[in-house]
C-alpha cells in the first residue's frame, strides 16, 4: 500500500485511526469524542443500532448462556417454529437503550451458566459492554444495568430432550 501524504483532507474509512485522533485521557478511557453535528452533517446513531452492538458484546462473555427474560424466550421459541419466520433482532434480544446525543445507557437481561460468579460475571458483561458502545459509536456509556433471569443447570437441556418411553398413568 503507498504511503499517504499526511496533508491530505480525504481519509479512507477503513484504515485505522492515526494516534493523533485518539486521545487517552488519565481515566484509561479512550476519548474519540466524534463531531456529533456540525458543518459537514450530523451522525445519528438508532437505539437498535446500539442494542445490537450492547447485545453481541454481551454474548462474548464466557458464562452468558441466553438473552433475553423468560416471555421473550418463549415468543422466540415459538416463532422458530414457525416456518418462514426470523427473528430480525436477535442480536438486541434482552437488550434495552436509552440513547442520547452523546451518552447511553443500557439495561441487559440475560441468563448464566451454573456455576459462574454472578458478580464476577456481570462485571465482565459491563466492562465488555461499554467498551464495545464507547468504541464502535463514541457515545459514553453512563451505566450497564445486568438483571439475571435465570440459570441454566447442566440437565436442563437433556431433560427437555428426553421424552418417557411409557406413559406414566394409564
Amino acid at each position: 500500500m503507498a504511503a499517504k501524504d499526511p496533508n491530505t483532507a480525504r481519509a479512507d474509512i477503513h484504515e485505522a485511526p492515526t494516534p493523533a485522533v485518539l486521545d487517552t485521557t488519565s481515566s484509561g478511557r479512550t476519548d474519540r469524542s466524534p463531531e456529533r453535528s456540525g458543518d459537514n452533517g450530523r451522525t445519528d446513531i438508532a437505539d437498535h443500532v446500539v442494542a445490537k452492538i450492547a447485545g453481541m458484546a454481551a454474548r462474548e462473555v464466557r458464562g452468558v448462556h441466553q438473552m433475553g427474560g423468560g416471555a421473550a424466550r418463549a415468543f422466540d421459541a415459538v416463532r422458530e417454529r414457525i416456518p418462514g419466520s426470523t427473528s430480525t433482532n436477535a442480536a438486541a434480544r434482552g437488550v434495552s437503550v436509552e440513547v442520547g446525543q452523546t451518552q447511553a445507557a443500557v439495561d441487559i437481561n440475560l441468563v448464566v451458566e451454573y456455576g459462574i460468579s454472578i458478580p464476577d460475571l456481570a462485571g465482565v458483561v459491563r466492562r465488555n459492554v461499554t467498551a464495545g458502545v464507547e468504541r464502535m459509536t463514541g457515545l459514553e456509556v453512563t451505566e450497564v444495568n445486568v438483571t439475571v433471569d435465570d440459570i441454566h443447570l447442566p440437565d436442563d437441556e437433556t431433560a427437555a430432550q428426553e421424552s418417557p418411553s411409557e406413559p406414566r398413568v394409564r
